[in-house]
């Protein structure tokens, strides 16, 4: 394993720790880490498949975390699992045969519909609803887990955004969203980071040292977020979609 300098272990473990503070209350922590791990000088083919390596460190945490807290709907989670790993293989695999790229405007406007909804529904998210599925709503969970999984797998930004949206239209609250999310965030983690693996597109010398400051700063985040609720998740949340929007649309025109 290529050993680091402690210029470059300290900047992972500061950035790894922050990113994961914000990822595993509301998702977003890629549009932090991969640009850092660009700039450490790490080829791209490698970027992001060790990006996947500390997310996946990261979302196990805030999943374990969420968890004991009893925030986890564990039937509901458990069952979607599945859907949302095989899906992140299938687009891992899909992503090295076709280029991602044509994805950054439909994401743009989904961003932007996933705020708008969210800030025009003033109390929405404040208080759970949720009463079970029906079997409308099971057809369309069951379609969002896969496809989202899929999408994470293939592409990546807005996947934790879009996993919170699909929670909160079934009747969740911000917090209740977000632990849930998080199960199915850390199946498409696991199941990309395989393929990944399998791909030899995983640096163990980057991704490690992040990966152990974002168990800490999943740890922190998830207690601050349990502990403050929806009051302090959903403006977070709003003002990460808004980041990554305004970083899509960066992307889009630079390119």
């Amino acid at each position: 394993m290529e050993m680091l300098s402690w210029e470059m272990l300290l900047f992972l473990i500061v950035v790894g720790f922050l990113a994961a503070f914000v990822d595993s209350v509301v998702g977003g922590g890629g549009l932090i880490t991969v640009p850092a791990l660009l700039f450490t000088g790490l080829p791209p083919a490698l970027v992001l498949g060790t990006n996947k390596l500390s997310g996946t460190m990261c979302s196990l945490t805030s999943t374990a975390s969420f968890m004991l807290s009893g925030k986890i709907n564990f039937k509901l989670a458990a069952g979607l699992f599945p859907l949302s790993l095989i899906g992140s293989i299938l687009g891992a695999l899909l992503v090295h045969q076709i280029p991602s790229e044509f994805l950054k405007p439909l994401v743009v406007v989904l961003l932007v519909a996933v705020t708008a909804y969210t800030l025009l529904k003033k109390n929405w998210g404040a208080a759970s609803t949720y009463k079970g599925l029906t079997a409308r709503s099971k057809g369309w969970l069951i379609a969002g887990a896969f496809v989202i999984g899929f999408y994470d797998g293939f592409f990546g930004p807005g996947t934790g955004s879009f996993l919170i949206f699909l929670f909160l239209l079934l009747g969740f609250d911000f917090v209740g969203a977000s632990a849930n999310s998080k199960v199915l965030n850390l199946a498409s983690n696991l199941g990309a980071l395989a393929t990944f693996f399998v791909l030899d597109s995983v640096s163990l010398a980057y991704g490690l040292p992040m990966g152990i400051a974002m168990i800490g700063g999943a740890l922190v985040g998830t207690r601050f977020a349990i502990r403050k609720g929806a009051s302090f998740v959903k403006p977070l949340f709003v003002v990460m979609t808004i980041i990554l929007i305004g970083k899509q649309i960066w992307s889009l025109w630079i390119s």
